[in-house]
């Protein structure tokens, strides 16, 4: 299953867990995003064009990270004028991956839930050195 989206005033192909780079949207990294405009959805031979957008689908993505894309130099010269400019810009992007694309009254399947719930590793880490600092100060109490 895929879909084609429109964001940044550009088109993507994606299916689920792609991982592709567009320009940034108001989100942070570890956000979920929802994207609304859905040009067309196809699973499998079932083919949905939408007239422009398709009604009630869209696509679930995480935010991954925000990047800054390659420097693109503006230089301009005026031959034998003695005048010439030259500016840099650096476009934001973000890197998101597609996690579920839902049709029209399709309902999340909740993974972004259950991978949430799940405690990290370094978090699981902290909270058994933890652990292991409280358990000596209980058995020296025990013992006098």
């Amino acid at each position: 299953m895929f879909a084609v989206i429109k964001t940044g005033g550009k088109q993507y192909r994606v299916a689920a867990e792609d991982v592709i780079t567009i320009e940034r949207l108001s989100a942070q990294a570890g956000e979920s995003v929802t994207f609304a405009e859905v040009l067309m959805i196809s699973n499998g031979d079932a083919v949905h064009v939408g007239a422009p957008v398709v009604e009630g689908a869209t696509v679930l993505g995480e935010v991954v990270d925000l990047t800054r894309a390659k420097k693109v130099i503006a230089f301009k010269k005026r031959r034998r004028q003695n005048s010439k400019r030259k500016r840099g810009h650096r476009q934001d992007q973000m890197t998101v991956r597609i996690l579920e694309i839902l049709a029209a009254g399709e309902k999340p399947s909740g993974a972004k839930k259950a991978a949430a719930k799940k405690p990290s590793k370094a978090k699981a880490a902290k909270e058994e050195s933890q652990e292991a600092d409280a358990a000596p100060a209980e058995t020296a109490s025990e013992e006098n």
